[in-house]
């Protein structure tokens, strides 16, 4: 009897709490994060003239500056290449730049601190031969080294009294408008840029052009050349007749 009622009271002990007991929740499964992402190292690029000598950077710079390889420029400073090496008739790179009208190699090269001033072999600066090739954008650029605006080439001029012989207009005018260059300079020759001009013009619009913007900026119309003969005078006697309209108007 008591092995009957003991049994009865362990059955239903067991029953109960299998009825009450909560089912274990299901098990939640493992996200795995992706390690962190290490950030990237950059590698420079290496400067593939770092291993040259002084005379090769030199030769190359003077070659990349003549034909206008403005990445190769900037690479050759970088690697040590001196601005002012010079060639066989003392031209520098930035003289080679000018003078063949490279603007971006010129202005890697101002900004590497070249000299607007160097001479070469026939005195002339990158300054001066910007008058030559007539390059309003050359000249923005050589500006922006503060030239000497009173060095004169081999026949004692300034940069714009060879642009006022040769018909850069825009030269001329530029440079009256945005410096402050001796107008009436007078070369060895005994000329102005305003008897350049009139002498070796061809009367044509670009010469019209200059002649304006030389009267225009208070060009003294009355310098005469060693021969005592006014601007006027050889304007009428080449029977460049616009021109003469412009000096008889000033």
């Amino acid at each position: 009897m008591r092995k009957t009622r003991l049994a009865t009271l362990v059955s239903a002990a067991l029953l109960a709490t299998a009825c009450s007991s909560d089912p274990a929740p299901p098990a939640t499964p493992r996200t795995t994060q992706p390690p962190s992402a290490s950030p990237s190292t950059v590698t420079p690029t290496p400067n593939p003239y770092d291993s040259l000598s002084t005379t090769e950077l030199g030769s190359r710079l003077l070659e990349a500056a003549a034909r206008g390889r403005t990445t190769e420029v900037s690479q050759l400073l970088d690697a040590g290449a001196r601005t002012e090496v010079r060639d066989g008739r003392r031209r520098t790179p930035l003289l080679l730049a000018v003078t063949r009208d490279r603007v971006g190699a010129a202005r890697a090269l101002v900004k590497a601190g070249a000299d607007p001033d160097a001479l070469d072999d026939r005195h002339d600066t990158p300054w001066l031969v910007t008058g030559v090739t007539g390059s309003v954008a050359m000249a923005k650029v050589v500006l922006e080294a503060d030239p000497d605006l009173t060095i004169r080439n081999r026949f004692g001029g300034l940069s714009h009294i060879p642009a006022s012989e040769r018909g850069h207009d825009d030269y001329v005018a530029y440079v009256l408008d945005h410096t402050d260059i001796a107008v009436d300079h007078v070369n060895d020759l005994g000329w102005t840029a305003l008897l350049e001009a009139v002498i070796l013009g061809k009367g044509t619009r670009p010469w019209q052009r200059i002649v304006e913007s030389l009267v225009d900026h208070g060009a003294d119309v009355s310098i005469a050349d060693r021969a005592g003969v006014t601007p006027l005078e050889h304007a009428r006697r080449r029977g460049h007749a616009a021109i003469a309209r412009i000096l008889e108007r000033a």
